[in-house]
C-alpha cells in the first residue's frame, strides 16, 4: 500500500476517532463541513492533506524518515496529470503560517514509489501547538510547464487528548 493510501486511511480513521466515545464527560468540537483535499489546476489535479504525524503507523514513519509526534504536522502533496491519471514530478514549495502570521518552516521533499502502482508525492513537516490553525500556501509548477499554480487551504491541529 502506498503512503498516499495509508495517509488517506489514517486521516479517515482520525476523523472517526475525533468524534469521541460514549459517556457524560465525552465532548467533541462542533462538526465542521468537510474541506477540499484537491484542486483542479488546468491539465492537472493537485491532491493535498495535512495531519498529525502520530497518526502514521510506526513502520511508515520509519520508512520515510518522518518523526511521529502529536506536536508535528505533515503536509502531503501529489500532482496528477488528468489526461492519463498518472503522477508527475513538480516543483513544490510551501509557505505555512498560523493565524497570528507566524511563519512555519515546511521543507518539502519528493518521494517516488516505482512499480506498477507508481506514485510521486511531496511531504514536509512542521511543529504545531494544540488548536493551532495553519494556512498552507502551496506553489506548484509541474515538470515541463511554465505556469505556476497556487493552492491554499487551512487545517486545525489538536495536540492535547
Amino acid at each position: 500500500m502506498t503512503i498516499v493510501r495509508t495517509i488517506f486511511s489514517f486521516s479517515l480513521l482520525a476523523l472517526i476517532v475525533a468524534c469521541g466515545g460514549p459517556g457524560e464527560s465525552a465532548s467533541a468540537p462542533e462538526a465542521q463541513p468537510a474541506a477540499s483535499t484537491s484542486a483542479d489546476i488546468g491539465d492537472y489535479v493537485v491532491h493535498f492533506n495535512a495531519l498529525s504525524t502520530d497518526q502514521l503507523p510506526p513502520e511508515v514513519a520509519l520508512a520515510y524518515d518522518i518523526v511521529r509526534s502529536k506536536n508535528r504536522a505533515m503536509l502531503n502533496v501529489s500532482v496528477i496529470r488528468k489526461s492519463d491519471n498518472k503522477p508527475v514530478t513538480a516543483a513544490v514549495a510551501v509557505n505555512a503560517t498560523n493565524l497570528t502570521g507566524q511563519l512555519k518552516n515546511v521543507t518539502m521533499r519528493q518521494i517516488e514509489e516505482p512499480g506498477e502502482n507508481a506514485a510521486i508525492y511531496y511531504v514536509g513537516e512542521s511543529a504545531v501547538a494544540n488548536l493551532e490553525t495553519l494556512i498552507f500556501d502551496i506553489s506548484i509548477t509541474p515538470k515541463g510547464e511554465d505556469e505556476l499554480f497556487e493552492v491554499r487551504f487551512t487545517r486545525q491541529f489538536y495536540v492535547d487528548p
